[in-house]
């Protein structure tokens, strides 16, 4: 843990003019200051401000730091814009990168809302990671607001009916948002060949395509980027259904078939990226083939396809690796599955309810090696087998004529799911039919399915569930139905209350929109919805009405990430959130909601949005809930907000220091290094700043001992001019017999030189012979291999005399209270006519 000395003015968010209040020094490690730029001037005092700090990571609280040590760099900046949100970069070019400290990869951390980027080079940025290479790294923010302590995400627009890269065969969206707030409905077209392109984003946020196109893109079985063109090797079934992994945001699977296997595929929606292709049975077999595949499902941790041989196929999510004991045996009759048709598609779907696995099954005549009418089955994934009162599947209808594209769950009115069912269709109108958890018949619900009219095809509904109620939304279209959804209130037992009985279009594509699947987007209390005519609409859940005309946005705020020097005490509590951009003449304030939740979901208050848009947050603990999510659901009367120049957006704010960002670098085990330093600069609607400059100095360490060598000496001639510091000498180690007779003026010289790795300092000369040597020296420092020469002389009134010197001196940066290092002494010898009588040696 880090401590700050001056933690009180630390904890202050800095504002306009606090720049000039900051005081001369800014603390590091705890224990040591560094000093800060001098204060900036009353004239200067609007513009934004960077301080930066640094932190000893391996050793806290350890000034200077070692070689090797950890330093994390952190610069806090303090937004005084006073407009509305304006582009804002942070930069910090690590000052001697690759020789004094090198770049810690996956260190760089950015507020919320932020957008990291790396340089090698110091001028040219990447939004990757470079590792070790690094010399500079950036922060960016398009849209800063004042104080830097609020987090925005920009509200969903309606809907609009949209041709666009959706594919002839869209089927079911899946909804992704960004890190930067946009909200993306991706589909995969289906009963696509392998090498066929067949991904396509939508950005919901802008009404255009996403980014990274051109679309649609090909899946691959490799991971790596998407690829373009008919380069794919992985192909779609005919009613794919979509798993979120609930540990890895922006990962979906969707069933995948390859020319050699079945399996699961894995898609990557933050990176547009292909995340895998994950194999569970080959393709082929006899007397009944593998060829294709329903699903996939997820429950207890798990994935579940139905193999065209009706077998039971599973992955674990969290390993990607398959179940043991997979393909389990089948649980429906098989459908498709001649040999040698691989790529036949499989007719049916699946669905789950109270801990199991169903699935439908449709074995025609045509493609099926037995058949017969539809099939409802059901796994166990406890038991790895067919569920109890389940050892045989169940017809759904009475002759092989039917078929079904479906498996639904049914409900009680409390919302506990009861049963399953199956929507078949024929030359008449759907016939539902439905079984409780233990096989035994149950009573289908009065859904309007069967007056729909001959030939209606019905796909899986959109299960949404509130407060108040549990509703199915089935697509249905064919026959006499271009395309319409049916709702069914699970709750009341009957078809939704306020929705049409049978809710056509025909406000999109003429009405021709033959709807194949839904997605519920809680925030904005919508329904996305594709099919195969290629249109993205939205759809009122409540009226049926297209387009959906709602709005809104959900802000995660976790003050705690807007810091990373590891101190405590920089958040004081939340404070309110707010819409921004819009007229709020053109929000039904009264339908529309606020929720705030936990990180687990669990909603904490439901405050009300004020007449004038915000929301009072300041009851809602920072201790108790240290992250939140803030929803705001929007009933609009007018979309005329929304504009390609405005952007509406929802803005939670909560009271805290400026926000920091941070990177850490190791300082490099070269002696040579004595001091590291950082300095970062930005800018943004006040102008260009920088921050105070940071340097620390580096300890020598056990590697870097200091060591200093001394060399005494006598000139050898009679003469202060020859014997002085630009005298020629010549010098010895004793001076010739008889030069001083039996007293005289002996003149010395002192050589003394740093041979270590490190520079010292402090350097004094031990002489306690001749005191006039020690006080000519004085004290100094010595870089590394460099030499100081002191002249000094006495008067001798009796010889011979051997005089001894050495030296003390410390590390530069040797930690305080490090004690000094006294050197080898060194002798040199005054003779007389008794030098004879002098023993011991002399160096």
């Amino acid at each position: 843990m880090f401590r700050h000395l001056n933690a009180r003015a630390s904890r202050r968010p800095l504002r306009t003019g606090a720049a000039a209040l900051l005081t001369a020094f800014v603390l590091t490690a705890a224990g040591g200051i560094v000093p800060a730029a001098a204060q900036v001037p009353a004239s200067e005092a609007a513009a934004s401000t960077l301080v930066k700090t640094a932190q000893n990571v391996t050793a806290p609280a350890q000034l200077p730091v070692n070689h090797g040590d950890t330093v994390n760099w952190a610069v806090s900046y303090g937004n005084a814009a006073t407009g509305g949100p304006a582009p804002a970069v942070i930069t910090d070019p690590l000052t001697a990168a690759g020789t004094a400290q090198t770049y810690v990869p996956g260190s760089l951390t950015v507020p919320p809302g932020w957008t990291p980027a790396w340089s090698t080079d110091g001028t040219t940025f990447t939004g990757t990671d470079q590792g070790a290479a690094t010399r500079a790294v950036r922060a960016t923010n398009p849209a800063a607001r004042a104080g830097g302590t609020s987090l925005a995400a920009n509200l969903l627009p309606p809907v609009q009916p949209t041709v666009q890269s959706t594919g002839g065969d869209g089927f079911t969206p899946v909804l992704h948002r960004t890190a930067a707030g946009d909200v993306e409905a991706w589909n995969i077209y289906h009963h696509a060949a392998l090498t066929a392109p067949q991904v396509v984003c939508s950005n919901l946020s802008t009404g255009q395509p996403c980014t990274g196109g051109p679309w649609p893109r090909p899946l691959n079985t490799t991971p790596g980027p998407l690829g373009t063109g008919g380069t794919g090797n992985i192909g779609s079934t005919l009613t794919p259904q979509y798993v979120l992994d609930p540990g890895r945001p922006g990962i979906v699977y969707y069933p995948a078939v390859t020319a050699t296997d079945l399996g699961v595929g894995c898609l990557d929606l933050a990176t547009r990226a292909n995340c895998g292709f994950f194999a569970l049975r080959a393709v082929g077999g006899s007397p009944s083939s593998a060829n294709g595949m329903a699903g996939l499902v997820a429950e207890s941790g798990n994935l579940y396809g139905v193999a065209s041989t009706g077998q039971v196929l599973c992955l674990g999510i969290a390993s990607r690796t398959p179940c043991a004991g997979q393909p389990f045996a089948p649980v429906v009759r098989p459908n498709h599955d001649l040999p040698g048709a691989t790529g036949s598609l499989y007719l049916g779907g699946m669905t789950t309810a109270d801990g199991k696995v169903f699935a439908s099954s449709a074995p025609q005549a045509s493609g099926s090696t037995t058949a017969g009418p539809p099939e409802l089955g059901c796994f166990d994934p406890a038991q790895s087998a067919a569920c109890t009162g389940w050892q045989g599947a169940h017809p759904a209808a009475p002759t092989a004529n039917h078929y079904t594209y479906n498996a639904f769950t049914s409900y009680n009115t409390s919302g506990d799911a009861n049963g399953v069912c199956s929507a078949i269709s024929s030359g008449a109108s759907p016939l539902t039919t439905c079984f409780d958890l233990t096989g035994a018949p149950l009573a289908p619900p009065a859904t309007g399915l069967a007056t729909t009219g001959g030939g209606v095809l019905v796909f899986n509904p959109e299960v949404v569930v509130t407060a108040d109620d549990t509703r199915s939304y089935f697509p249905v279209w064919g026959g006499p139905i271009a395309g319409a959804t049916l709702c069914y209130s699970w709750t009341s037992a009957q078809p939704c209350a306020g929705f049409p009985a049978v809710a056509t279009h025909a406000n999109v594509n003429g009405g021709a929109t033959r709807d194949y699947g839904y997605t519920y987007d809680a925030t904005t209390r919508c329904l996305i919805a594709l099919g195969d005519a290629g249109v993205l609409f939205s759809l009122d859940p409540a009226t049926g009405t297209s387009p959906c005309v709602h709005s809104g946005a959900a802000v995660p705020l976790k003050p705690s990430a807007f810091y990373c020097d590891g101190a405590p005490g920089h958040v004081q509590g939340y404070t309110a959130a707010r819409l921004e951009g819009i007229d709020l003449a053109h929000v039904n304030l009264a339908a529309s909601a606020v929720s705030v939740t936990d990180l687990d979901g669990t909603v904490i208050a439901n405050p009300a949005l004020t007449p004038t848009g915000t929301v009072d947050l300041t009851g809602i603990s920072a201790t108790a809930h240290p992250s939140i999510t803030i929803t705001v659901q929007l009933v609009l009367t007018d979309a005329g907000d929304f504009t390609a120049d405005n952007h509406p957006a929802l803005v939670a704010s909560y009271q805290g220091d400026a926000p920091q960002i941070c990177v850490r670098t190791v300082v490099t085990a070269d002696c040579g290094t004595t001091q590291v330093t950082d300095t970062a600069t930005g800018t943004d609607s006040t102008g260009s700043f920088t921050s105070n400059a940071v340097d620390l100095a580096v300890a020598p360490g056990a590697q870097c001992t200091p060591a200093v060598t001394v060399n005494k000496e006598i000139c050898t001639v009679a003469s202060a001019h020859a014997c002085g510091p630009a005298g020629a000498g010549p010098w010895a180690k004793q001076s010739p017999v008889g030069l001083l007779q039996l007293l005289g003026t002996a003149y010395w010289r002192i050589t003394v030189t740093n041979t270590g790795p490190v520079p010292v300092a402090g350097v004094s000369v031990n002489d306690s012979t001749t005191p006039a040597c020690r006080t000519a020296a004085g004290t100094f420092a010595l870089p590394v291999g460099a030499t100081r020469q002191i002249y000094c002389s006495s008067f001798l009134l009796a010889l011979p005399l051997k005089n001894t010197a050495s030296a003390t001196f410390s590390a530069v940066n040797a930690p305080p209270h490090t004690p000094a290092t006294t050197s080898a002494p060194s002798s040199a010898v005054a003779c007389s006519l008794l030098c004879i009588l002098i023993r011991g040696s002399v160096v």
